[in-house]
């Protein structure tokens, strides 16, 4: 049995659809989901499961928000070994170079922390469309892949 646990900040509702859709993907027989929102998760509940995605938007010019502070700093000094994850998250293309930079700070720190990365980086500019679901579907079918391939 997987452990997936999907967390999400959000200020429009487009990070909890993709969180939604993510973990509705995930859900099944093999792989036990677990959906909360970022400021009301534990970073050591979060990395009891071997399989997690951050949902995150990018406030103002680049700035992490803040309610995924204290989940972020505490992510920074927790060992990651062996946790495969995964980044996706909306935002607003008209923002030009700071567009879901929140994105790969997560993932920077992740990777920072010994943990697999399972899908490349998803942005998706506002609410998720129909070719965006497509690649939410192909991300979690590999990140699915990369954990069903780790020694346990």
């Amino acid at each position: 049995m997987i452990l997936a646990h999907v967390v999400f900040a959000t200020i429009t509702g487009n990070n909890e659809e993709i969180a939604d859709i993510i973990s509705e993907l995930l859900d099944g027989p093999e792989i036990q989901v677990t959906e909360t929102e970022i400021s009301q998760t534990d970073v050591f509940d979060f990395v009891k499961s071997d399989l997690l995605i951050v949902c995150a938007y990018t406030y103002d010019e680049g700035s992490l928000p803040e309610e995924c502070r204290d989940f972020y700093e505490d992510l920074k000094t927790t060992d990651l070994t062996n946790k495969v994850f995964g980044v996706a998250g909306s935002g607003d293309k008209s923002y030009g170079e700071y567009y879901n930079l929140v994105v790969d700070m997560f993932s920077d720190v992740f990777k920072h922390q010994g943990a697999i990365q399972g899908f490349k980086n998803i942005k998706i500019n506002l609410e998720p469309a129909e070719a965006d679901i497509e690649i939410l579907n192909k991300a979690v079918k590999n990140i699915v892949k990369v954990t069903n391939n780790l020694e346990r």
